[in-house]
């Protein structure tokens, strides 16, 4: 059996599907809430290359490198963004969990907090991880702030690391949770989902 396999994970807020080619359309509408392609430190595909991002995940996917996931949101069936299992180490084992984006309008509700609860306890609690990473752009402060606030640690910044869509060099920024961390860390999340007037 692959170290990952596709499989659908449901939380209070939201569920995860495995990406198919089906979920295009969703996808352009999701980025499309608040233009997420214009943000200039972000990778989110344009409407016109959407359909080759997916081609490109599900292939990465196809040869073990990857394992995306679109983010439904439960209460009305809405996808509103995605994210994937990726740096993918099965011999440690660990993971990343990056690529990820969410409509503007779902941003600080839970969704991310649900969406990470869900991929950090079955990396941890299924997949038997030492450790799951998360990176992000040097300048996205939205970005480095969420995942502080689930408390994953620092690791370093790794300069000019990364070619950007318009050329750019990106230094991208490391952070990781290790697994004698996660019981912490899930009650932190939990604690999260409960109280609707904490900043998600």
């Amino acid at each position: 059996m692959a170290f990952l396999e596709p499989v659908t994970l449901t939380g209070s807020l939201v569920t995860l599907e495995p990406l198919t080619t089906g979920h295009h359309d969703e996808l352009v509408t999701a980025a499309s809430d608040g233009r997420l392609w214009e943000l200039w430190y972000t990778s989110v595909p344009a409407p016109e290359a959407m359909a080759a991002d997916v081609a490109d995940r599900l292939a990465r996917r196809d040869a073990g490198e990857m394992l995306p996931f679109v983010v439904r949101r439960r209460f009305d069936g809405v996808v509103v963004g995605a994210t994937t299992y990726c740096n993918v180490d099965a011999r440690t084992p660990r993971v990343e969990i990056g690529y990820t984006w969410t409509a503007r309008s779902a941003q600080r509700t839970g969704v991310n907090a649900d969406s990470k609860l869900l991929l950090l306890a079955h990396a941890f609690e299924v997949l038997g991880c030492v450790a799951v990473e998360f990176r992000t752009h040097w300048h996205n402060q939205q970005s480095r702030g969420a995942i502080a606030r689930l408390g994953a640690k620092q690791d370093g910044v790794l300069r000019s690391h990364r070619r950007m869509p318009d050329g750019s060099l990106r230094d991208t920024v490391v952070f990781s949770i290790l697994q004698a961390e996660w019981p912490a860390v899930r009650a932190g999340l939990e604690h999260r989902l409960r109280s609707p007037a904490d900043d998600r």
